[in-house]
């Protein structure tokens, strides 16, 4: 059994992968400890299947999840924390970004006793632009507004689990995922490893502003009720100055005889006004009314098409994810096939 799972999700990083590969595998040879790669195929439509597949030929280490669509990022991550079957388990994207080199020391992290270790990024290539604005801007945001523990600043997914948090992570049960604030409500002793993030090694990002907006809502409003009571403090604080104002027309029309100031303007100034409050109040119910009917529907996170090296009986990741139920598996290969070709599982 391997004792250090690596855990990488792809979707259309054919360019990245046979370097993704060598990196990580040369960087987990120098660990030491047994290894596996479980590179979790998100629907990709260009040929990284097709890659993994000759590298699990060459190198058995080397494990194939493919869903049967695109999911996203979260349920791919989740995915493949299910599958892997280490005492520890790292999470890296698949865009060399966060370079395999830095694995290393986070496997010596654990070693020290460590739970958890988290890859902190000391500065980021990719920082510039709209996109950098709004990464810089969303960790203080989500700090300030969340629930969640103090953990690292500006910790994205790569990092570290040890078998103890990946067993209680996959009893979570939750769709609407965001898997560095679930590692942090986990707990745990956590432990920080520093890198210098890297620019994209090739292709285009593959999280477009949409998903992007999306995940940082996730983020926030997974971990905090703090939106909704904003909206009721500004409900009050509106409805109070409302009150005063009444109070101040009512006693200059009685004590000083003064008419009230009225006008046409001020009437659709006002109207517009209140009606913008209610709108976005309710545009903040409907997002938690959204994930809550998104958590009763109960479907599958995701779906596996096919599996090469990963069995039924290949350890907890598997089962725990059944359990959880948020995946399913239709498909699976055995994994001394250099193929997919699927068997009922």
């Amino acid at each position: 059994m391997p004792s250090v799972s690596v855990v990488i999700p792809i979707y259309n990083e054919e360019a990245n992968l046979p370097e993704l590969l060598r990196r990580t595998a040369a960087a987990l040879d120098r660990t030491g400890p047994p290894w596996e790669i479980v590179v979790v195929d998100d629907g990709s439509r260009d040929g990284s299947a097709a890659i993994v597949r000759a590298a699990h030929a060459a190198d058995p280490r080397v494990k194939l999840v493919s869903l049967s669509r695109n999911f996203g990022h979260q349920p791919a991550v989740t995915a493949g924390v299910h599958h892997a079957t280490g005492d520890a388990v790292v999470l890296i994207d698949g865009d060399l970004q966060d370079p395999p080199e830095v694995i290393p020391q986070l496997v010596a992290k654990w070693a020290e006793g460590f739970q958890v270790v988290l890859g902190r990024r000391r500065t980021r290539a990719d920082g510039g632009g709209a996109r950098g604005i709004g990464l810089r801007l969303f960790y203080p945001l989500l700090r300030r507004i969340g629930d969640l523990p103090e953990g690292a600043a500006d910790a994205g997914i790569f990092g570290l689990m040890d078998r103890a948090v990946v067993d209680h992570f996959d009893r979570l049960p939750e769709r609407n995922r965001y898997i560095p604030g679930l590692r942090a409500w986990l707990g745990f002793r956590q432990g920080v490893v520093e890198y210098d993030r890297d620019r994209r090694a090739a292709g285009q990002p593959k999280q477009t502003l949409y998903r992007l907006i999306r995940y940082a809502l996730d983020g926030m409003l997974s971990f905090s009720v703090r939106p909704l009571r904003a909206a009721t403090y500004f409900g009050f604080l509106v409805s109070g100055v409302s009150f005063l104002l009444a109070v101040y027309y009512f006693a200059t029309f009685f004590l000083f005889r003064k008419q009230a100031g009225s006008g046409f303007t001020t009437l659709i100034l006002c109207v517009l006004f209140l009606g913008g409050i209610q709108l976005i109040t309710i545009g903040i119910l409907g997002e938690y009314v959204g994930r809550i009917y998104e958590e009763v529907k109960q479907r599958p996170l995701y779906v596996v098409a096919a599996t090469l090296g990963v069995g039924e009986g290949s350890g907890s990741g598997v089962q725990s994810s059944k359990n959880a139920k948020s995946g399913f598996e239709t498909t699976t290969a055995p994994s001394s096939s250099p193929s997919l070709n699927p068997e009922p599982s």
